[in-house]
């Protein structure tokens, strides 16, 4: 069994198909994890998909792609009428806070935050789709909590969420290693 942990957003269909070609004697099962206790996490699993940073010299990471924050809101927000966003555009808007904040503290000028606790992400998206604020998060999060009464546009000149694979250092079995060439693109011919 090799145990794969997965952040919210993540997006390892791919790597989990070529798996299942490639390994079909060994099971591959998706573990779900939390922004907020990912470095716990991937004691618990042979390797994990996350969102960087993640601190600690004890872990091998390999980054995998970069995802682009969009801005969501109700969908009659006069924002949506733009094809893409910048900070500027926010002037004035109010940004709903979040418990499991990936990009971590946005410096954007003119916003002012929300009166109100922080809230879960599909919390605060669906606060947002009643029109209360906007709230700023990777693509791969606002598709996630995807709502008919929300939609979201990217901000272009916002922060980039960083997605890696990691894995303890002194836990590098012949499965991770198998795994790490699947995220690299190896072929199940290649050699390294």
């Amino acid at each position: 069994m090799f145990r794969l942990g997965a952040v919210a957003g993540a997006t390892p269909g791919k790597w989990i198909d070529a798996w299942k070609e490639r390994m079909p004697r060994v099971p591959l099962e998706l573990v779900p994890i939390a922004f907020a206790d990912q470095r716990a996490a991937i004691d618990a699993v042979d390797a994990a998909i996350v969102r960087l940073p993640v601190p600690d010299d004890d872990l091998h990471v390999i980054t995998l792609y970069d995802e682009r924050p969009v801005v969501v809101g109700g969908i009659d927000s006069h924002l949506l009428a733009a094809e893409e966003l910048t900070v500027a555009d926010l002037e004035g808007e109010v940004v709903i806070g979040l418990v499991d904040d990936v990009l971590g503290p946005l410096d954007l000028p003119g916003v002012a935050p929300a009166e109100f606790a922080a809230l879960p992400t599909d919390e605060a998206i669906a606060t947002a789709a009643s029109g209360v604020g906007i709230v700023i998060v990777p693509m791969s999060l606002a598709r996630l909590h995807h709502r008919k009464d929300a939609d979201y546009r990217v901000l272009a000149d916002g922060p980039l969420s960083t997605v890696a694979l990691a894995w303890p250092r002194d836990r590098t079995t012949a499965d991770v290693e198998t795994f790490v060439g699947i995220v690299r693109g190896r072929t199940a011919n290649s050699s390294r």
